[in-house]
């Protein structure tokens, strides 16, 4: 890419050496660049006004016609919904986005009267029975979207384009099907979109004032641009960590700005240099991270009480939060202390056990990690031996210790047992292998014993303290309340009690695994004291709290946690896609489904490969370009060369630094992910064309501009009707599967032509009931291939295959109820509900096979909803196979081969049954891929319901 040109020396004026037309060009003595004139968009004609009033106008009916349509919860709505709940609740939520745009979700949504009580848990739930103004909160993402169109035009007109071209870029935005789905729907990418583009403006305009030179320098527009900038920027990262790479693109480019003022050494001094410098870093470091922080105080003072998030936070973090703060609590820990032990590194929470055995190895007390507070977490800490009293005799019971006359306080490498209060039972680990860890280096560990019992040698674990986490210099010495970090090693074994990210299953109620490791690696064998109580450690005992991490303390964290925990998705998910397929367009997403409509996320294709062609075109003269200057050629001598080169170049690398970096992602990965990269693509090629059409000499269309303006409106009528044929599946509008099969142009659009009924008439008599239950589920959509139900008949569709731990009871099943007109004289009569148990060959369980299996196994839960159709005297009327089934869930269709992980291998000795349920799994899923996917909410937005 080409720098603005400089001058070396005065010069004269001389004639161009391109083998364009001659061209008379002024040498600058300063760093103004050649062939730049001010495009002060506050400057424009009345006439540019208008016409992007009148695009914005277009803009607003297309983003807004029939914006209540679905009147149910749609793909990502499922997260970003229920933020919105939980900031309007106070509720802590960890999610891997910033929460600027979310909270614009909730201002509108809160304004509009939602009181959060709706929690948008499925795809496909009814916004319209329970109140939800779910069209209000719809309607911050499509101003949003509205708003892309003339910030289009205003950033064209900067980059000093004719009017006609602003137009064709404005309408490409309003035509674009992909940011259509996007601005109609309760999701992040519009207002990221906009903060996008507003950026692009503002610092194009700041360019076009800093190329004209120290007259412009420092002047009201000159700072307000910059300042601007620098408030994009950071709106930008505070939706989405997108916003960074918006961040190195201008970062890049105010660097090439500086070298060029550093090198004129005539006008710009070093202490001038130095003003341009801190201006910038002002502007453009000091605002955006400012900005960046300040929303996340936001964040903070919503969300004040605990929730489902919490637990991916520290201790001292959650110490913070309403209910979570605990009182003062004696520092030193002594024999007969009460306690509560918390696991360090997973934030799984505390250690646990309750009255329930485990199912397999030991059969005895399970111990668990639990994250929240409960008396099942208290354990009272015992000497290996009794204390004595002042006859020399032993005092028996775990209260013996609450008789000395001072208490004994644990120090390193002291022996002890921890005897749990509320069942009378003791930590204990041996040779057995855990429940689900049964590799050979972990131990189970259990509860063991009862009231009255000594318990035995197997009971016996020594405190390790770790130095180098420990706080203070007697936290190291002996155990102290929260400043201590240690090891319980077991004497016996010598493993070490230890924790993970493993959930246990439904008999445990999926609390997270403990187990004894030998060896286990050091942060996940880290414990300490959190709860402290003893008798003699009174009012005057030193008192010890979690230390107030303050904002910034807070603000570090959950950065780390939301990195974490987005380089984190990398499982595979129904409908992502890799980078190389997005600028072609190859594959979209599938977002919702309902009543023979589909929504899936697909561009208009027009728009993505013509984009994608000027990037390519413009490559392909920047190489050209390199190899003729190392030739000698003097094309950079002319301005309009060079200003093609450097204004192009400049969108191109926009593009560039929002695409590439995606290349070095392991997590998921979504068609959307191309949007910032796809309006710079559209930059592209709305300046390339403008320079083709309206600035290079030498072709006859400069001098015929009624080519160009008809060139842009035939490709604008060729926009405008692809963008029509797509339609239906951004807005959920009826199609018929004719015109949808002859739409699919690749077999790699894979909605799903079946969804659609086969004639246009047929929606006019189909009566759709808006209030009618919906899917609870999130796979609304009936796959390809599919049996259809004919005419007559009436199918409740219902999901498929749930996980589910253990053996209990199927739910009753939520029946949704397309509408079919039905013949006169048929009707419905009556629903059964019955729940059945089968192998993996199909073959019925009784009740006794049931409950052996119990704990041993884990199932998969089928939900079917099969229709009999009876006349009016009663008599049941014959169907075709498999009409009124519903049809397998699609859980596992439609992903990408190039993002499918490996399959674990299956443990040799395994029990018989689970491999029989393993068989099983593995069957459902073959079957499940034959079919086409259904709408998911993409995992990138999950939130966090526990460790």
């Amino acid at each position: 890419m080409a720098k603005p040109a400089k001058s070396g020396s005065p010069a004269p004026a001389k004639v161009s050496q391109s083998t364009a037309s001659p061209t008379i060009i002024r040498k600058h003595e300063d760093y103004t660049s050649e062939g730049v004139e001010d495009y002060d968009v506050f400057l424009l004609p009345g006439s540019d006004y208008q016409a992007m009033l009148a695009v914005t106008v277009l803009a607003t009916i297309v983003r807004l016609f029939r914006i209540y349509q679905p009147s149910s919860v749609v793909f990502d709505e499922v997260h970003f919904g229920g933020f919105a709940s939980k900031y309007i609740k106070g509720k802590f939520f960890m999610d891997v986005h910033p929460p600027l745009a979310k909270l614009l979700i909730t201002l509108a949504g809160w304004l509009a009267g939602f009181d959060g009580e709706f929690d948008f848990k499925d795809i496909g739930k009814d916004y319209l029975e329970p109140g939800v103004p779910y069209v209000a909160m719809r309607m911050l993402p499509a101003i949003c979207g509205i708003l892309l169109v003339p910030t289009m035009f205003l950033t064209l007109k900067a980059a000093g384009c004719r009017t006609m071209t602003a137009v064709m870029g404005s309408c490409l935005i309003v035509f674009e099907n992909g940011l259509l789905t996007q601005a109609r729907l309760i999701l992040l990418d519009s207002p990221l979109m906009i903060m996008t583009a507003f950026t692009g403006l503002a610092f194009t305009s700041f360019t076009n004032q800093h190329e004209q030179g120290p007259s412009k320098a420092f002047q009201p527009t000159w700072w307000f641009w910059l300042a601007m900038t620098g408030l994009g920027l950071g709106a930008t990262a505070s939706i989405k960590w997108v916003g960074f790479f918006t961040i190195a693109w201008v970062g890049s480019l105010t660097i090439l700005q500086l070298w060029v003022l550093l090198g004129d050494v005539k006008t710009v001094t070093p202490r001038l240099f130095a003003k341009h410098l801190v201006a910038r870093i002002f502007c453009l470091i000091v605002i955006p991270i400012t900005f960046y922080m300040a929303m996340f105080g936001i964040h903070f003072i919503c969300l004040v009480n605990p929730g489902d998030g919490d637990g991916f936070m520290s201790s001292e973090f959650q110490a913070t939060l309403n209910s979570k703060a605990m009182q003062d609590v004696p520092v030193d820990v002594a024999f007969g202390s009460r306690v509560s032990i918390r696991h360090h590194n997973t934030q799984g929470g505390y250690l646990h056990s309750h009255n329930l055995m485990y199912p397999t190895g030991s059969k005895q007390q399970q111990i668990t990690l639990y994250p929240h507070k409960d008396e099942n977490n208290l354990w009272l800490l015992e000497n290996m031996t009794q204390p004595l009293d002042i006859s020399g005799e032993p005092i028996n019971g775990s209260l013996a210790w609450d008789a000395l006359p001072s208490p004994e306080f644990i120090k390193d490498g002291d022996t002890l047992k921890l005897y749990h209060l509320t069942t009378h039972r003791r930590l204990h680990s041996h040779d057995v292998r855990p429940p689900v860890t049964e590799a050979d280096w972990q131990n189970e560990v259990s509860a063991y014993g009862y009231e009255g019992f000594e318990g035995d040698a197997n009971d016996f674990f020594r405190v390790e303290i770790i130095k180098k986490m420990s706080d203070g210099e007697e936290a190291k010495k002996r155990l102290r309340t929260i400043e201590t970090k240690f090891r319980l090693i077991h004497v016996m074994t010598g493993c070490v009690l230890f924790s993970h990210k493993v959930k246990l299953p439904e008999w445990a109620s999926e609390q997270q695994e403990v187990t004894c490791a030998k060896g286990g690696t050091l942060p996940n064998s880290v414990w300490y004291v959190e709860q402290n109580e003893h008798p003699q450690l009174g009012e005057t005992a030193e008192k010890v709290n979690y230390k107030n991490p303050g904002f910034f303390g807070k603000f570090w964290e959950l950065q780390k946690v939301m990195w974490h925990t987005n380089a984190g998705l990398v499982e595979s998910h129904a409908w992502d896609s890799r980078p190389p397929s997005w600028p072609i367009l190859r594959r979209g997403i599938n977002f919702w489904g309902k009543d023979n409509r589909q929504i899936y996320l697909i561009g208009n294709p027009i728009v993505w490969w013509s984009s994608t062609l000027a990037v390519a075109v413009f490559a392909v003269f920047k190489g050209i370009a390199v190899l003729r200057w190392q030739r000698g050629f003097r094309d950079y001598n002319n301005p309009i060369f060079k200003r093609f080169d450097y204004e192009i170049g400049t969108m191109v690398l926009a593009w560039a630094f929002h695409y590439f970096p995606f290349y070095l992602m392991q997590r998921q990965l979504f068609l959307h992910h191309y949007f910032p990269a796809l309006y710079f693509a559209v930059m592209a090629l709305c300046q390339v064309y403008d320079y083709v059409t309206a600035r290079v000499p030498g072709i006859g269309l400069r001098e015929n501009p009624i080519f160009g303006r008809l060139g842009a409106i035939v490709f604008l009528a060729l926009t405008a009707v692809v963008f029509t044929i797509y339609s239906p599946l951004a807005y959920g509008n009826p199609w018929t599967q004719s015109a949808c099969k002859q739409a699919k142009l690749f077999e790699t659009w894979d909605w799903d032509c079946n969804t659609f009924l086969h004639d246009y008439s047929q929606y006019s008599t189909q009566s759709i009931n808006a209030n009618a239950d919906v899917h609870k589920t999130d796979s609304p959509l009936i796959p390809t291939n599919a049996p259809v139900a004919p005419a007559g008949g009436q199918a409740a569709q219902q999901p498929l295959i749930q996980d589910h731990h253990g053996i209990s009871e199927a739910p009753p099943p939520v029946v949704s109820e397309p509408p079919v007109a039905l013949p006169v004289g048929q009707s419905i009569l009556s629903r059964e509900e019955k729940v059945e148990y089968r192998d993996q060959d199909g073959n019925l369980l009784d009740p006794e096979q049931v409950k052996a299996l119990e704990g041993k196994v884990s199932f998969k839960t089928r939900y079917e909803t099969r229709t009999r159709l009876v006349d009016a005297q009663g008599n049941e009327i014959p169907q075709p196979d498999g009409a009124g089934v519903a049809p397998p869930h699609p859980d596992v269709d439609g992903v990408d081969s190039s993002t499918l992980g490996k399959p674990e291998p299956e443990s040799q000795d395994a029990p018989v049954a689970q491999k029989e349920v393993r068989a099983d799994e593995s069957k459902e899923e073959s079957i499940a891929k034959s079919d086409k996917g259904a709408a998911k909410p993409a995992s990138e937005g999950n939130e966090a319901t526990g460790v």
